[in-house]
C-alpha cells in the first residue's frame, strides 16, 4: 500500500536537500503530535549507509521503536536533477511493528519554471497483514507533514550551506533507479526482518 505526497515548497532544492539530511528538521515535520526520542549518538546529519534506532510517540502514547536505514539516489528527469533520500528501515516495536515493509522515499528537485522553489515528492510503501488497518492513520500523518512542509520550508533557506553533504556524485545520475522503483535497495542487516515486497 502507498501514501504519496507531491507539492511545491518555498525554498530552493539545495536548501530542501540539506533539510532532508537533518534528523531534527525531519522530526519537526511530524511534530508536535508525533515526537522522536533519539539516542545520544544520533548523527547531526544523515549520510548514506547511516542507521539509527529511535523511539516514536504520539503525544504521551508510545508508538514503538523504529530502525532508520538511509540511502541516497540521484537521477535525471526531464533534464532536472532529482535527489532522493530513502529510508528502508522497519518498525521494530509498537503498533507499527505489525508492518513488514517500510520504504519511505523523499525526492527534491527544482520546481518547474521556478528554480527558487522545490518540487517535493514523498512515497511511503507499507506492507503486511496490518497495512490496511494502519494506512488511514499513516495517511493522516502524511497530510499533516504536507501542511508542516509548507510552513517550515521557508525557514530552511537560512541554513548554512555545509549543513549536509551532497554525497552522491553526479556521475551516478543516469544510472540511478527511478524514485518509484524498488531497485537499488540494500540487503537488510541480519537484525532486521526481511521485508516482504508486495
Amino acid at each position: 500500500m502507498r501514501i504519496l505526497l507531491k507539492l511545491v515548497i518555498d525554498c530552493d532544492a539545495d536548501a530542501a536537500w540539506r533539510a532532508l539530511h537533518s534528523p531534527r528538521a525531519l522530526a519537526e515535520l511530524d511534530g508536535p503530535f508525533v515526537t522522536l526520542d533519539a539516542p545520544a549518538d544520533l548523527p547531526t546529519s544523515w549520510t548514506p549507509e547511516a542507521e539509527a534506532i529511535v523511539d516514536l510517540a504520539l503525544g504521551p502514547v508510545p508508538l514503538g521503536r523504529q530502525l532508520i536505514d538511509i540511502s541516497e539516489i540521484q537521477r535525471l528527469h526531464r533534464g532536472e536533477r532529482v535527489r532522493i533520500l530513502r529510508d528502508t528501515g522497519i518498525p521494530l516495536a509498537g503498533p507499527l511493528a505489525a508492518l513488514d515493509v517500510w520504504d519511505h522515499q523523499m525526492a527534491v528537485s527544482p520546481a518547474p519554471g521556478d528554480p527558487r522553489r522545490t518540487l517535493w515528492r514523498e512515497r511511503l510503501v507499507i506492507g503486511g497483514r496490518a497495512a490496511p488497518a494502519l494506512w488511514p492513520a499513516l495517511w493522516a500523518v502524511w497530510q499533516w507533514r504536507a501542511a508542516r512542509l509548507r510552513t517550515l520550508a521557508p525557514t530552511w533557506s537560512h541554513d548554512t550551506p555545509d549543513a549536509a553533504p551532497d554525497a552522491t556524485p553526479d556521475a551516478t545520475l543516469n544510472a540511478a533507479p527511478d524514485a518509484g522503483s524498488d531497485a537499488g535497495a540494500r540487503h537488510p542487516p541480519s537484525t532486521r526482518r526481511a521485508p516482504r515486497r508486495e
